[in-house]
């Protein structure tokens, strides 16, 4: 294996929010329409961010905060009517991204994101990315979410790929943690949701600070 790039890999897993798209703005939307509607005042975006990568339940939780809370389940049946009609709004995927997924076209690749599967199917339709992957696995109700490994375990036994030939890429400690624990390598990227110094603490294997160095390191420019 080449040490200073992942092109001796034969499957790329994705994370999707903050990795291969900005979604932050949309789920900042759909939050605060949801507080509106319960008559609490909005959140900075920066601060709804900040809670992106556990999943919805926990993003709503986290929000609401311990006072909220009688309000849960109330909040995140109001939560999918508002991001289902507003997922699409801004959410982009981030310039040169395109381009990477056509350069791995001979790999197979997946993405492996806490996001439930209504979200992230609708997502990847409306971006028009869909067909890039061999594979989608969002989350669902009997699915743990990372850092457990059960969905990059799933995506390596559908796809064929022993670990030892794949790479995790994605913005979240949850997303090495999750390659660790089954011996996939992890790729964390600096440009999405987390904190770069926060990310390069969990001690991933690859650091890409931007979409150009993450093409770099996956197509073996450097």
């Amino acid at each position: 294996m080449n040490d200073k790039d992942c092109t001796w890999a034969e499957l790329y897993l994705f994370d999707l929010d903050g990795t291969l798209a900005d979604t932050k703005s949309d789920l900042a939307t759909a939050v605060n329409l949801t507080f509106d509607d319960l008559g609490l005042p909005p959140l900075p975006e920066s601060v709804i961010a900040g809670y992106v990568g556990d999943g919805v339940r926990k993003l709503i939780a986290q929000t609401l905060g311990e006072s909220g809370a009688p309000r849960y389940p109330e909040a995140l049946q109001l939560f999918r009517g508002h991001y289902l009609a507003h997922l699409l709004d801004s959410t982009r995927l981030y310039p040169g991204m395109t381009a990477l997924l056509d350069r791995l076209s001979g790999k197979k690749r997946a993405v492996v994101t806490n996001k439930p599967m209504e979200y992230t199917a609708k997502i990847l339709d409306g971006l028009g990315a869909k067909g890039y992957f061999d594979l989608v696995i969002g989350s669902d109700p009997s699915t743990p979410l990372k850092p457990d490994p059960s969905m990059v375990r799933r995506a390596l036994e559908h796809c064929g790929i022993p670990a030892g030939r794949a790479v995790m890429v994605g913005d979240g400690v949850n997303d090495i943690l999750a390659a660790r624990a089954v011996t996939v390598r992890s790729c964390a990227v600096g440009y999405g949701l987390a904190s770069p110094a926060v990310l390069q603490s969990a001690g991933p294997d690859y650091f890409c600070a931007t979409v150009d160095e993450l093409t770099a390191c996956l197509c073996g420019e450097r």
